[in-house]
């Protein structure tokens, strides 16, 4: 089970945070995620548990707790999805324009 945890200390290492989801089973992998440019937390990271029940007790008991000076939230970790063309304003939506339905073309 992937778990998404939140609302991390920034001085919160992996082998901290391995060390407190350990606490209720068998921890695969423990990353916090890091900005590439400066290598600083960005705050987050994601848990790996290969027991499912294990991961969502885990789930339930951390939510919402206070980890290293921070209330951390914990929930299952959503898969990632596929952006299309990366975002902007979607596909054709049609958009304004200052002539666009005859404004301004009055027949006398």
């Amino acid at each position: 089970m992937n778990i998404y945890v939140s609302k991390l200390n920034f001085r919160t290492t992996g082998e901290s945070l391995q060390a407190l989801f350990a606490q209720y089973g068998e921890v695969s992998s423990a990353n916090i995620i890091t900005d590439r440019e400066t290598g600083r937390s960005r705050g987050f990271g994601f848990v790996e548990m290969p027991d499912e029940g294990q991961g969502q007790s885990a789930i339930d008991a951390l939510n919402g707790t206070d980890f290293e000076g921070m209330t951390i939230i914990v929930n299952v970790a959503r898969p990632k999805t596929e952006h299309g063309n990366g975002g902007g304003y979607g596909g054709n939506r049609g958009g304004g324009g200052y002539n666009r339905d005859g404004y301004g073309k009055r027949r006398f």
